[in-house]
């Protein structure tokens, strides 16, 4: 960890969140929300840059991961709730509102509060990961994203998946994050980093609850399906689970959205791509801080 990187924990909607956090402490606030299989540690090529921006950064563990609080049942982890975690947090931070970027379960976090708690954004950022209202939409019509979504259903099972993941090192969950990636992009020592996250008590059945909550647990609808606030989807085109036709009625779900393809990377765009992740985030949240009055 760099030597400007703070961590504390924050409490916020009933439950405790471990937080890393960087940059000037009365910059614009951009909150980063990590997906499946990762925790904070996901965001460490862009806490930097987003930070000598000016940004105040702050990257949660989420419910469920690494050091963060794990809530038994699967209930505890629905969207509403998840979305109530990063309110809650911009609330603790002592802010009305904060810029969002999430990716893969972040960024379906990420859409929930465009639809349900759009007051609390200033602008979004998604990173492969669409509307979770389209994909769902589209899994229903699509046996091609049936199949290739299909690991869903496996981790619906009850300790099952716990024990595939945990057996040999992780060496199933090490061997996705190398299939589905370019060569090389997680390092041993990335790797280390991950296994030492993912061995903390409970965090793999705290992970795993949030697909089973999204099969089987309640929500609320939120009253209107499209996003206000303006929004940047940034997709990596050789995503092998979630491809580039999902972008365009999510987009169309937008008030305000545009998408940047990026021909070369994956699901993992933030680690092959960094740098133009990290200038395409700053400039979509400079963009939205300069319009707001002084």
């Amino acid at each position: 960890m760099a030597a400007d990187f703070q961590t504390r924990t924050l409490v916020t909607n009933g439950i405790r969140l471990h937080v890393v956090e960087a940059g000037p402490e009365d910059g614009p606030l951009v909150l980063l929300l990590h997906g499946f299989p990762e925790f904070w540690y996901g965001w460490h090529r862009q806490i930097a840059p987003l930070a000598a921006a000016g940004f105040r950064v702050v990257v949660p563990d989420q419910r469920g991961y690494n050091l963060s609080d794990k809530p038994k049942g699967i209930q505890a982890y629905n969207l509403d709730d998840l979305a109530l975690d990063v309110v809650g947090l911009i609330d603790a931070l002592g802010r009305e509102k904060a810029h969002v970027a999430g990716h893969d379960w972040g960024g379906a976090v990420a859409w929930w509060l465009g639809m349900k708690h759009a007051e609390r954004l200033d602008r979004l950022a998604l990173l492969n990961i669409p509307h979770p209202l389209v994909f769902e939409r589209i899994l229903w019509r699509s046996l091609r994203q049936q199949r290739k979504s299909s690991y869903m259903l496996f981790f619906q099972l009850p300790w099952l998946p716990e024990h595939a993941l945990r057996r040999n090192s992780f060496s199933l969950l090490v061997r996705t994050l190398q299939r589905t990636s370019r060569p090389g992009t997680f390092g041993e020592e990335d790797l280390a980093l991950y296994r030492a996250a993912w061995t903390r008590p409970g965090a793999l059945t705290g992970m795993l609850h949030w697909y089973r909550a999204a099969l089987r647990a309640r929500r609320s609808d939120p009253a209107s399906q499209r996003v206000p606030v303006p929004t940047l989807l940034l997709w990596g085109t050789k995503d092998l689970v979630l491809g580039r036709e999902l972008v365009p009625p999510s987009l169309a779900l937008c008030d305000q959205g545009r998408a940047v393809y990026c021909e070369e990377a994956t699901h993992w765009v933030a680690h092959e791509e960094p740098e133009e992740v990290s200038r395409l985030l700053v400039e979509h949240f400079q963009t939205g801080t300069k319009e707001k009055p002084s």
